[in-house]
């Protein structure tokens, strides 16, 4: 008689540390926050570490100054959250005008987009993430709090990030929480 055990798929495993955690990320974007609420949602979400993957690492407009590369840095240390740089995940600039186009033929501006052009979708995924090993991401995870990735669009769902999200949900086994502002 054969018996055949059926066991669930265990949480995910990180890398080199040998304990078994489910690993956990949220996302978060800048518009919709000024610098205080950004490191209290932060805290509140025990952050540790930004993962950056803006490929131009400003923001237009004088409300987000503070999201500025050197600005942003600087307050997140003082909070006591590291920061990296990923710009092999940050979508080229022909992907980016891609979007932009497909925003103007809807007639909305990138702050109150709600979601990504099927088009821009289809070539990031092929294009940037078919490329992208994100296993020293996960490995890099702290080990106590969380890491969030970060880019400008209030909403995930407008945002590549949402994109790098779903993939390391698909083969990483990364459980995912979107932070919005309240």
């Amino acid at each position: 008689m054969l018996l055949v055990l059926l066991v669930p798929p265990a949480p995910a495993r990180a890398a080199g540390r040998g304990v078994m955690a489910m690993l956990r990320l949220v996302t978060i974007g800048v518009y919709g926050f000024d610098r205080d609420s950004f490191l209290r949602r932060l805290r509140r979400a025990d952050v540790r570490l930004l993962l950056d993957v803006r490929q131009r690492r400003g923001v237009r407009g004088p409300e987000y100054a503070w999201a500025n590369s050197l600005r942003l840095q600087a307050a997140l240390a003082h909070a006591g959250i590291a920061y990296e740089h990923h710009p092999e995940l940050a979508p080229t600039t022909e992907l980016r005008h891609l979007q932009y186009a497909e925003d103007a033929r809807q007639g909305v501006g990138k702050r109150s987009r709600r979601e990504l052009a099927a088009e821009y979708t289809r070539r990031y995924t092929s294009e940037i993430l078919g490329h992208a090993d994100l296993t020293p991401i996960v490995s890099a995870l702290p080990d106590s709090g969380t890491a969030a990735l970060f880019c400008v669009e209030r909403d995930p769902e407008a945002c590549h990030r949402s994109l790098i999200a779903g993939r390391l949900t698909e083969r990483h086994h990364v459980r995912i929480e979107h932070l919005r502002p309240w």
